[in-house]
């Protein structure tokens, strides 16, 4: 089973979890099912047509997914996602 690593402005979503387990073959199968799991999970990382919001980071395996295939990358289960919000500043 895969690894999903969750930030900290997103554990309460997962029960104050750091780490949550994840099955499914590709990244977006894996998303759609932490969002039923977790309900409400889904809005905070895709927008509604689907696609990661550009604020949101997501590594598998430190390997930035939109330099992979996205929602479509692969993800075979010893694998670790990383969901990293951007962070902003000035």
């Amino acid at each position: 089973m895969a690894t999903i690593r969750i930030p900290a402005p997103l554990s309460k979503l997962t029960n104050n979890q750091e780490e949550v387990p994840a099955t499914g073959t590709s990244l977006g199968s894996i998303l759609d099912e932490l969002n039923k799991t977790y309900p409400g999970f889904a809005e905070r990382i895709v927008d509604e047509k689907g696609e990661i919001r550009r604020f949101v980071n997501i590594f598998v395996n430190d390997e930035d997914v939109r330099f992979l295939q996205e929602r479509n990358t692969p993800v075979q289960e010893v694998d670790v996602i990383s969901i990293v919000p951007a962070i902003a500043g000035g």
